[in-house]
């Protein structure tokens, strides 16, 4: 086992040698003990195979999604000043998560991604504008990060001058909050607060010209949606949306920074990057989803029991040796990638679509102007990690920009 940690039975996806380079940790583990136990956190199963991992994903019935977070929640459901909340369809199982899931999926579907496009790839000339002003910067902060709370924004129809706020939100739910459950309550709450009000001009104007538009004035078996229910979605398309695409965008530019013969060669190839961008994907596969046991049962010769958290390790995964030749290289024209990046059976990503559009246009962008970077001499890239791992700061220098 990799450090001074007993990862088959003491595993902390928390840690700092687990965020900054997990890939050992889950080669051991696929050797040894396959699926992995800790009591940290509140205690879980840590699969690392493919098939184990899909497996467990394609069964709804015997692992369920009524809680995806990795730690137990920080309040007991339906505690907060609205009442029940569920992050719907993510977060429910059926038959609530048939109907709520059909009423999003129209909003990611390839025609409503194809408009999507036009918006995201003028802000990310516009960002770039900026950026290839300068001779260094920080392309997960000035960048990445810049680009998913500006299109859910835009999807939504809340204020897009509103993404730092977004961005902290999302910080302090996915990030710091998993390990401080105060701060998380407390986020919750601005978060439903800001949504409520959206809710209520909605309702005000008949608007249903946005997501949450359309939420508000949606039914179900004749009944509108009640307040909860589009607080908890609302809630998920903006958090679900924001850190995991620009974890994926980040992730992808720090493997071009460091890997100069991909960057030249999607610079002189550029229809390569739908591919390269699926592979980006299964190499550092952002979000691990956590499951509940339905009912006493047992995976690959591990008794679970009714109640116990397993984590859905998705990216170590899209690692396995069984499934993916050569899987710790990169190969960005890698012919067969079965990925599940975005997850598998019912509960996969309604909203893969658009993160490959804003993956693919935002290194489309970057490279179209600054098509030779690197880490500074002096760079620290630290990632986060936990439930959305990928990197948050990426310093670089432009050796070569191309104006506009």
């Amino acid at each position: 086992m990799t450090g001074m940690i007993d990862w088959t039975t003491d595993y902390d996806i928390f840690s700092k040698e687990y965020i900054e380079n997990p890939f050992p940790i889950w080669d051991d583990l696929r050797e040894g003990c396959p699926i992995a136990h800790s009591d940290r956190w509140g205690g879980s199963w840590l699969p690392t195979t493919y098939e184990d991992v899909t497996n467990i994903a394609r069964d709804p019935e015997r692992f369920s999604s009524r809680e995806i977070i990795v730690v137990p929640p920080a309040e007991a459901p339906g505690s907060g000043a609205y009442g029940p909340t569920p992050g719907a369809p993510i977060s429910v199982d059926n038959p609530m998560h048939s109907w709520t899931r059909r009423q999003i999926l129209p909003a990611f579907a390839p025609r409503a991604v194809d408009e999507l496009e036009v918006f995201t790839r003028a802000w990310c000339r516009e960002l770039m504008d900026v950026l290839a002003s300068k001779d260094e910067a920080d392309i997960a902060v000035e960048y990445a990060q810049q680009i998913p709370a500006q299109v859910i924004a835009n999807m939504l129809g809340v204020p897009t001058n509103m993404k730092d706020t977004f961005t902290k939100w999302v910080r302090n739910s996915l990030e710091q909050g998993l390990t401080d459950p105060e701060l998380r309550i407390k986020t919750r709450a601005e978060l439903q607060d800001f949504f409520m009000d959206e809710i209520r001009k909605r309702r005000a104007t008949g608007s249903t010209d946005d997501l949450i538009g359309e939420l508000v004035h949606a039914e179900h078996d004749g009944e509108p949606f009640p307040d909860g229910l589009i607080l908890g979605m609302c809630g998920l398309l903006l958090i679900a949306g924001v850190d995991t695409t620009w974890s994926g965008i980040g992730a992808s530019l720090w493997h071009l920074a460091t890997h100069k013969e991909d960057r030249d060669r999607l610079v002189q190839e550029p229809e390569l990057i739908p591919s390269a961008v699926e592979e980006f994907l299964r190499a550092y596969s952002p979000v691990t989803m956590a499951r509940i046991v339905a009912e006493d049962t047992e995976v690959n010769g591990c008794p679970m029991h009714a109640g116990d958290r397993v984590l859905m390790a998705f990216p170590a995964a899209n690692r396995d040796p069984k499934q993916f030749d050569r899987p710790d290289e990169v190969i960005i024209d890698r012919e067969h990638n079965r990925h599940v990046a975005f997850g598998a059976g019912i509960h996969r990503c309604a909203g893969s679509n658009l993160a490959r559009m804003e993956m693919r246009v935002a290194i489309e962008e970057f490279l179209a102007r600054v098509p030779d970077f690197e880490l500074r001499d002096d760079a620290e890239v630290t990632w986060a990690g936990g439930q959305v791992r990928g990197p948050r700061t990426i310093p670089v220098r432009f050796n070569k920009k191309i104006g506009h």
